[in-house]
């Protein structure tokens, strides 16, 4: 009995289901292109929590450090109440796919152009 449990252990252990790697996932955004392909990974996909999670931390820290950093002249203004992170990110999403140009523009740049387009202060 203990005999026929080490060789299930071994054989379950071995199974190249379960030892299969993970893949490693690329969760560099140093363009606009690259953080949308990020923020719209699909959520059934392996490694899509990480993407999107990277997506919106991204996001939420590079909008916060502006507009700390902007005192009066602030690149863009949410309306009150804001918008969802996720819509906002959608949207984003689209506004890069929707000319190429954007694709190539450094990731917080194409990010704060958008908002700045989406939530322009009065």
């Amino acid at each position: 009995m203990k005999r026929l449990f080490v060789l299930t252990v071994l054989a379950v252990a071995g199974s190249p289901l379960l030892a299969r790697a993970a893949e490693p996932i690329n969760l560099n955004a140093k363009t606009a292109g690259a953080l949308a392909d990020l923020c719209a990974a699909n959520p059934r996909e392996p490694g899509a929590d990480a993407k999107i999670n990277y997506c919106h931390g991204f996001a939420q820290g590079a909008v916060d450090v502006a507009l700390r950093q902007a005192g009066e002249k602030k690149p863009f203004c949410f309306p009150n109440p804001a918008p969802r992170r996720s819509q906002t990110l959608s949207e984003f999403v689209g506004w890069v796919r929707s000319m190429p140009e954007h694709r190539s523009m450094g990731a917080v740049d194409g990010l704060f152009r958008f908002l700045g387009d989406r939530f322009p202060c009065k």
